[in-house]
């Protein structure tokens, strides 16, 4: 595997990376791009058919069906996957876990919209431990994070769903911190980044809804360039960084 040089123009191409929620719209379009460079996607999911109607879309990947709320079950396949047997290394961990679900005000926060909600923090809070030594050795190791405009704005009706993007945003800086500390002296190759959009539209949206303009939105097309733009940066750049799409 190529080593990261120093003006940081790598590419994704031979990189190995993880897609946390690549059975949404966002995810088949991050993992058709990767694939397109070069990369080698692992594509991971709760729902088995859903998984593989997405490999029927985007040939090449790799499926495994895991529930990323469960800590220990996400331990266990990325043991598996940083297995030498199976290969070792993962360069990328794109977590695309989302949704939303608001309520009226304040006092519409339910405890049900607050536990899907909380679902994404928790899955990207058990995915970024299980990865974070693979990532930490590769040479090139990126975790990326899609958060909300929201987090700059809070609004009462989205509380729960703000609250828990916020907590992510945090985390992911955490993470960040985790590694420059312990690659302080080797110098920093790896990173962990925040991408913020206000939403995601893709075409399947636009289809069912020919009349809706999406302002603001971003395509997940646009999304999925951003992602592969992280290998041609270097990680000093990237590294506790949060950019708007």
């Amino acid at each position: 595997m190529r080593e990261e040089t120093s003006a940081g123009a790598t590419g994704a191409a031979g990189r190995r990376v993880v897609v946390a929620g690549a059975t949404s719209e966002s995810g088949a379009a991050v993992s058709a791009a990767l694939v397109g460079a070069g990369a080698s996607v692992v594509a991971l999911g709760s729902n088995p058919s859903k998984l593989a109607e997405l490999a029927e879309r985007v040939p090449g990947i790799t499926t495994e069906v895991c529930d990323l709320t469960d800590s220990a079950a996400v331990d266990a396949l990325a043991a598996r996957l940083t297995a030498a047997s199976d290969g070792g290394s993962v360069d990328g961990l794109v977590h695309l876990v989302g949704g939303w679900v608001g309520g009226r005000g304040i006092a519409g926060q339910s405890d049900e919209g607050w536990e899907a909600m909380e679902r994404s923090f928790r899955t990207l809070r058990n995915t970024t431990r299980a990865f974070y030594l693979a990532l930490l050795a590769s040479p090139a190791g990126r975790a990326v994070f899609v958060s909300s405009e929201s987090v700059d704005a809070p609004t009462a009706s989205g509380a729960s769903y703000t609250a828990a993007k916020a907590a992510s945003e945090s985390w992911m800086r955490s993470v960040a911190q985790g590694f420059a500390a312990d690659q302080s002296a080797a110098g920093l190759h790896s990173a962990a980044t925040i991408l913020v959009v206000k939403a995601l539209v893709d075409d399947r949206m636009r289809a069912a809804s020919p009349e809706k303009t999406f302002p603001g939105f971003t395509d997940v097309t646009t999304l999925a360039a951003a992602v592969l733009d992280l290998w041609e940066k270097p990680a000093s750049e990237l590294n506790g960084a949060r950019t708007h799409l």
